[in-house]
C-alpha cells in the first residue's frame, strides 16, 4: 500500500483515586484490600433504598488542590449530577459525577516536546470533575468459563478525572503527559498513583488527521483505548492503533461520523487493541442533576489558601536543581521520577555535604542501585541521608578519596546487614580506624616513590617510552606504602620524579 501523511490527534482522560480515608459519600473505608471483596460497603454506596450521601468535604480539598497545580479555573458554584448506566459493578445503576458544572476547567500541564530543541508543549486541559469510582470485575481469564465475580470494595471512592484537550501529537507524548502528571500528583500528596491496585488509569482517544494535496485534512473515526495498566502499554497501545487506523483508511476511507466511535481494549500479550463495543454518547447516559446533594460553592478566600498550600511543582524543582546545584536535565528527572520522599532525602544530603552534583552522583548510581536490590524504599533505607550527607562531605572536603568513600559506605552497608545500629559517627571512626584520611605530606610521598622506582626500572623505561598504561602499576604500590594518599597528588609527584 501507498504511505499515508497523516497528524495523530490524542486526548487522554485520566482516573486518579484521591488520598482519602474515607469514600466520597459515605464513611466506609478507601483501604485496597483485594482479599477481602464486599467487605467496605454500606447502605449508601451500595445504592439501597432510603440511603442519602453525605460529601467528603476532604476530597473536594483535594481536587481543588489538583485543580490549581494543573493551572485550571474554579468555578465558585458546582453541582453532582447522575450518570445513568448498568453495569455488574455498579450497583445503583447510577454514578454521582459531574456533568455541565464541573468544579474546574481550562487549565494546561507543559512537557518536553519529543526533540529536545523544540520549546515546550502546553496540553491543555479541559476539565477536571470529581466522581464516585464503581466497584471491581473479576472475569475468569483462563478461558474455562467459570463465573465473573464482583468486589465492590472500590464502589463510592473519590475519583478525580482529569480531561486532557486532543493536543498529544504522539505516543511517546501521551507517555511523557502521563508521566508528568504522575510526578505532579505525587508531589502534591492527592494520590498515591499506583497503577497496579487501580489508584491511576488512562483512557486514550486516538484518530488521526489524513493530510490531502490540496491542503484539506480528514479526520479518521475516534476510538477510546482502555484497560492499559502502565504508561509503557498506553504507549505501545496508541502506536498500534495508529498503524491500524492508517491502514484501515487506506481500505476503507471511513472519515469521523461514518461509523459510531468505537472502543477497543489493548492486548498486551498479542501487543494488538481488539473491539469491545461502540461507545456511548453523552445523551445516552440520561444525566439530571442529583437531587439528594446539595450544589457545592467556593469562595476565592478559600481557593486561594488552598493555592498558597501547593509545594513547590516537580517541574519547579527540576529548574532549581538545573541552575543553582548544577545537576544534568537527566540526573533531575531520575531523581524526581522517584517521588517526592527519595527527593526530600536528596535534597537533605546536598544540604549536609555542600555540593549537589556529588549527592546527585551517588543517589543515581549507589543508592538507587541498593534502593532496587534490597527491595527497599528510601525511609527503609538503613544509610540515612544524614549518614551519607557526612560521608560525601568527607570526599567534597578533601578529606578521603572517593574509592574511600565507596569502601566506607560498603562497610556501613555490611554492618547494617548484620543487624548493628549505624550513624553519622561511624563515619568518622571508620576513617580513623582504616587509615584513609588523605595524606598531604609530600615527603612520605616522595619516599615511597623513591622505593618504587628502584625496584621497577623495567616500568619507568616503558613509561619514558611512552607507555603511559606503565605508571598505573607503580600508583598502586605507593598507595599500598602510603594509606590515604591522594592518587591525584601520587601521580603528579611520581611523573616528575621520572622525568627528572
Amino acid at each position: 500500500m501507498p504511505s499515508v501523511d497523516y497528524t495523530v490527534i490524542i486526548g487522554l482522560e485520566v482516573h486518579v483515586q484521591l488520598r482519602t480515608n474515607t469514600k466520597l459519600f459515605c464513611g466506609c473505608s478507601t483501604a485496597f484490600r483485594p482479599d477481602e471483596p464486599n467487605t467496605q460497603t454500606c447502605p449508601v454506596c451500595l445504592g439501597l433504598p432510603g440511603s442519602l450521601p453525605v460529601m467528603n468535604r476532604a476530597a473536594f480539598d483535594l481536587s481543588l488542590k489538583t485543580a490549581l497545580a494543573i493551572n485550571c479555573e474554579i468555578a465558585r458554584s458546582t453541582r453532582w449530577d447522575r450518570k445513568q448506566y448498568y453495569y455488574p459493578d455498579l450497583p445503583k445503576a447510577y454514578q454521582i459525577s459531574q456533568y455541565d458544572l464541573p468544579f474546574s476547567s481550562n487549565g494546561w500541564l507543559e512537557i518536553a516536546a519529543d526533540e529536545p530543541e523544540q520549546p515546550v508543549r502546553r496540553i491543555r486541559i479541559t476539565r477536571a470533575h470529581l466522581e464516585e469510582d464503581a466497584g471491581k470485575n473479576i472475569h475468569d481469564e483462563s478461558g474455562r468459563g467459570a463465573d465473573s465475580r464482583v468486589d465492590l470494595n472500590r464502589t463510592g471512592t473519590p475519583l478525580l478525572e482529569i480531561v486532557s484537550e486532543p493536543d498529544l501529537r504522539s505516543a511517546s507524548e501521551a507517555r511523557r503527559y502521563l508521566e508528568d502528571l504522575r510526578s505532579l500528583l505525587l508531589f502534591i500528596g492527592v494520590s498515591d498513583c499506583n497503577m497496579q491496585e487501580g489508584s491511576l488509569r488512562c483512557d486514550a482517544n486516538v484518530n488521526l488527521h489524513i493530510h490531502h494535496p490540496d491542503g484539506t485534512r480528514t479526520p479518521t473515526p475516534l476510538v477510546e483505548l482502555k484497560n492499559m495498566n502502565s504508561f509503557r502499554n498506553v504507549e505501545l497501545a496508541v502506536e498500534y492503533e495508529v498503524r491500524r487506523q492508517a491502514v484501515q483508511w487506506q481500505k476503507t476511507g471511513q472519515k469521523k461520523g461514518d461509523v459510531p466511535k468505537q472502543t477497543r481494549g489493548w492486548d498486551a500479550d498479542r501487543a494488538e487493541t481488539f473491539g469491545q463495543r461502540e461507545k456511548e454518547e453523552s445523551s445516552d447516559y440520561r444525566y439530571f442533576p442529583d437531587p439528594d446533594l446539595m450544589p457545592v460553592t467556593t469562595t476565592v478566600e478559600e481557593v486561594e489558601a488552598i493555592r498558597r498550600s501547593l509545594p513547590e511543582t516537580p517541574a519547579a524543582r527540576r529548574g532549581r536543581f538545573t541552575r543553582q546545584l548544577g545537576l544534568t536535565d537527566y540526573d533531575a528527572s531520575v531523581i524526581l521520577d522517584q517521588g517526592p520522599e527519595l527527593t526530600a532525602w536528596f535534597e537533605e544530603v546536598t544540604r549536609i555535604c555542600g555540593d549537589g552534583k556529588t549527592a546527585a552522583n551517588w543517589v543515581t548510581q549507589d543508592i538507587l542501585r541498593d534502593l532496587n536490590a534490597d527491595g527497599l524504599t528510601i525511609d527503609q533505607f538503613p544509610v540515612t541521608a544524614e549518614i551519607l550527607g557526612t560521608l560525601l562531605q568527607g570526599i567534597v572536603s578533601g578529606r578521603i578519596t572517593t574509592k574511600s568513600g565507596r569502601d566506607i559506605y560498603a562497610a556501613l552497608r555490611d554492618d547494617a546487614r548484620n543487624d548493628r545500629v549505624i550513624s553519622p559517627a561511624d563515619v568518622a571512626r571508620l576513617i580513623r580506624d582504616r587509615g584513609l584520611e588523605i595524606v598531604r605530606d609530600s615527603g612520605a610521598i616522595e619516599k615511597a616513590i623513591a622505593a618504587v622506582l628502584a625496584v621497577k626500572p623495567e616500568a619507568v623505561a616503558d613509561f619514558r617510552s611512552g607507555k603511559q598504561g606503565a605508571i598505573g602499576p607503580l600508583i598502586g604500590m605507593i598507595m599500598k606504602q602510603v594509606a590515604g594518599a591522594d592518587p591525584k597528588q601520587v601521580r603528579e609527584l611520581l611523573i616528575a620524579a621520572i622525568g627528572k
